[in-house]
């Protein structure tokens, strides 16, 4: 389907910033196009732990860019030499306080963004992890990205965490765990 320009009738004002929307767009695109590549990899998951009979995960809650609280999966970059499992561990521990162990992959995340000065292709590998113990805090998060750590239901992580793809990673989890969503 092609998008003609709708007709402005003779003296109809030019939209603020003088473009339409659609040229606006198209500029957009073409600076973000220009713009150099980099090439991230993370790595974290969930860590869950039993407490009363019901499977919890330890979640992050981070500001966004309005300001608004969401609950992400702690995740983090893989340093040198580090593979994809002990950065998962490593920024588990980090982020949320809590020391885990992992039982499985879960699966990869693979998207990209625009920052201020370069377009991002970023690949997340999450792994599904039992807790083993810590308290839950942000408080050795080195990064402080981490606003507040706390527990989750994990039948309850589809509809708290911000991310569909990570809500995905939440699903294969609960299925794994045997839990009910």
């Amino acid at each position: 389907m092609s998008m003609r320009p709708v007709p402005r009738p003779s003296g109809t004002p030019v939209p603020p910033g003088g473009a339409s929307l659609r040229q606006r767009r198209d500029n957009s695109a073409g600076r973000a196009s220009h713009l150099p590549v980099s090439n991230e990899t993370s790595s974290g998951g969930i860590a869950v732990r039993i407490q009363d009979g019901v499977a919890e995960a330890a979640c992050i809650g981070r500001r966004n860019r309005a300001g608004r609280l969401e609950w992400c999966l702690p995740k983090g970059h893989i340093e040198a030499g580090e593979t994809p499992e002990i950065a998962a561990v490593r920024e588990i521990a980090e982020e949320t306080g809590i020391d885990a162990e992992i039982i499985q992959p879960l699966g990869t995340i693979d998207y990209w963004f625009t920052g201020d000065d370069r377009r991002v292709h970023k690949v997340v590998h999450h792994f599904l992890l039992e807790a083993r113990g810590g308290i839950i805090t942000v408080e050795n998060d080195p990064d402080h990205e981490a606003e507040v750590a706390k527990w989750i239901p994990v039948h309850s992580l589809a509809s708290e965490l911000a991310f569909p793809n990570e809500r995905k990673m939440a699903e294969a989890a609960a299925a794994l765990l045997d839990v009910v969503v």
